[in-house]
């Protein structure tokens, strides 16, 4: 992967994540973690190489397959993306609604998911009079309710207090229990050591696979 022409920021690396595999992406600031995860999320597209989702090459994918595609991939940004004109609740229930669940089932998952996360007093807030670490709550649990086949975060504890970080990692690994892949960006090394997943460590544009 490069931008506009500069150098590689990744180059030559050669991976499988297993289905329902759960792996820490681990490496310093600036080793391109975030751009990786851009190009398995269907952001980018990367400079050269293949990549291969659900056992389809998405070079091959024509602009109308993406949204199937991207459905199927839960993504929890750095940024947050929030919708700001809409409440906690209407941005978890997003991706439900998109998919035509019934609004009963909607208000109920969502309401249990948000209490779960510790934001059932905050469903009606807009995201703007929530702090940063109500936000990443939330869009944590947009990312989540839809059960993704691929789950991919980047760096989801960063703006959160240690027990709310353990507790959101629990709630990825419920979330592998029921199938999903999980790949998760993190600098946190004293959490990853925590929970005893294999890592993929990027640095230099290289990557290592290395075990818990």
């Amino acid at each position: 992967m490069s931008y506009a022409g500069g150098p590689e920021i990744v180059s030559d690396l050669t991976f499988q994540l297993a289905a329902g595999s759960f792996h820490f992406l681990t490496g310093p600031s600036g080793a391109g973690k975030s751009s990786l995860l851009k190009i398995l999320y269907l952001a980018l597209r990367p400079s050269r190489g293949i990549v291969e989702l659900f056992g389809r090459d998405v070079r091959t994918l024509g602009r109308a397959d993406l949204p199937a595609l991207r459905r199927r991939i839960g993504v929890v940004f750095q940024d947050f993306r929030l919708i700001p004109h809409l409440s906690a609740l209407d941005n978890v229930a997003l991706p439900l609604r998109i998919a035509g669940a019934k609004e009963a089932q909607v208000r109920e998952h969502v309401s249990e998911l948000l209490r779960w996360v510790g934001l059932g007093e905050q469903m009606n807030a807009l995201p703007a009079t929530l702090s940063g670490g109500q936000q990443q709550r939330i869009s944590i649990a947009r990312a989540v309710i839809g059960r993704p086949a691929l789950l991919l975060a980047d760096e989801p504890t960063g703006n959160v207090d240690d027990a709310i970080a353990v507790r959101l990692l629990y709630l990825f690994e419920e979330l592998n229990k029921m199938g999903t892949t999980v790949l998760i960006a993190s600098h946190n090394e004293s959490l990853v050591q925590r929970f005893p997943h294999a890592r993929l460590h990027l640095e230099g544009g290289r990557l290592e696979r290395r075990t818990a």
